[in-house]
């Protein structure tokens, strides 16, 4: 055996490996095994009741996204990092509360993260690789099929909060990425749990997607509705949506660990021209050509201005009656997209005729 991948040797280098991660931004990095346990067959059951929605690439990958091994052969651990992202934005909840703002999900205010927590996770890669040799290693960050959160649970970063997010004693207000390697490091223990009797996020969620303590029906979702839907929004639920155009942070708004989160320490996060407090028909009135360009390199962008019009379109029909608003929907009236044209019409129906009672 190598002596750099002596079982020992990998466990000394760990304290190592940890402060890198820090040098880079990492909040925590902690270390998994590829055993699945019981996830394997948690996800295979959430599948089949068909709680992924359309998300057909989550039940074609099926098994892969439990095996590690299988998605990079030859990989012996996970190492699974954590990058803090809470912007210091506009209060969330008073734009909630304003029906004409836009109310857009506080991870998507700035920059993707994608490629940024890829590459760092890359260089810690290359740490490692330089002091014990020639090793492989391929990072994730929302990449492929990957559970994240069970490996950041395995990896004793935190546990799986009652909305399916990973969470700590410091929040949730954080990105995860992964770095799969040949090396074989010992899993660190987990983290004990601590939501207790709480069910905040239950009770909260605007759709009632949260069926029960760790289970999701994504298709309730208004992160999937607004971003991984590309069909119409169910009329049913678009009254529950609120102005909610990509996103939604209630759960995580509600969560009381949310009270010790820190603000996120990179500028790349910070909200861009203006997102977390933008009205909804100045957002509305950006053309195409002004979507792709003002959004660039922001993850709204992978949803596409169809879709953008669409999501916009259904919070101004929840807002109140206004003059602005009918005349902004009006004025798109002839847009080539049927799906986009029959949200205007809900929305100008809602507009004229108000919210139906409840």
């Amino acid at each position: 055996m190598s002596p750099h991948r002596d079982p020992a040797a990998l466990e000394a280098l760990k304290p190592a490996i940890r402060e890198w991660g820090r040098e880079l931004g990492f909040s925590a990095v902690g270390f998994a095994p590829v055993d699945p346990g019981g996830a394997e067959q948690r996800l295979m059951d959430w599948l089949a009741s068909g709680y992924h929605g359309d998300m057909d690439y989550m039940a074609r990958h099926g098994s892969s996204r439990a095996r590690p091994e299988q998605l990079v052969p030859g990989t012996a651990s996970v190492i699974s990092a954590r990058l803090d992202y809470l912007p210091r934005a506009a209060d969330p909840q008073a734009n909630l509360a304003d029906p004409e703002r836009a109310y857009i999900s506080r991870y998507a205010l700035g920059r993707d993260y994608h490629k940024l927590m890829r590459n760092r996770l890359g260089s810690l890669g290359a740490r490692i690789a330089a002091a014990v040799g020639p090793c492989a290693y391929r990072p994730f960050a929302d990449s492929a099929p990957v559970m994240e959160v069970e490996l950041a649970r395995r990896a004793g970063l935190g546990w799986e909060g009652k909305h399916t997010l990973t969470l700590t004693r410091e929040g949730s207000w954080f990105f995860l990425g992964e770095l799969y390697t040949d090396l074989p490091f010992a899993p660190d223990p987990p983290v004990a749990e601590h939501c207790g009797s709480c069910q905040a996020c239950l009770d909260i969620c605007p759709t009632r997607a949260i069926l029960a303590p760790h289970l999701l029906d994504a298709r309730r979702c208004i992160s999937y509705l607004t971003i991984e839907h590309a069909g119409g929004i169910p009329p049913d639920l678009r009254p529950l949506m609120g102005n909610r155009i990509y996103g939604c942070d209630d759960c995580q708004l509600a969560c009381p660990w949310n009270r010790f989160a820190q603000l996120g320490g990179l500028a790349d996060f910070q909200p861009r021209h203006g997102l977390d407090r933008a009205e909804l028909t100045a957002l509305f009135a950006w053309s195409e050509q002004e979507f792709l360009t003002r959004l660039e390199g922001s993850p709204i962008r992978r949803i596409g201005h169809e879709r953008w019009l669409r999501n916009l379109a259904v919070a101004m029909g929840n807002a109140p009656p206004s003059r602005a608003i009918i005349a902004a929907l009006r004025a798109r009236s002839d847009h080539p997209s049927a799906l986009v044209r029959e949200h205007l019409q809900w929305a100008l129906s809602r507009q004229a005729n108000g919210p139906p009672p409840p």
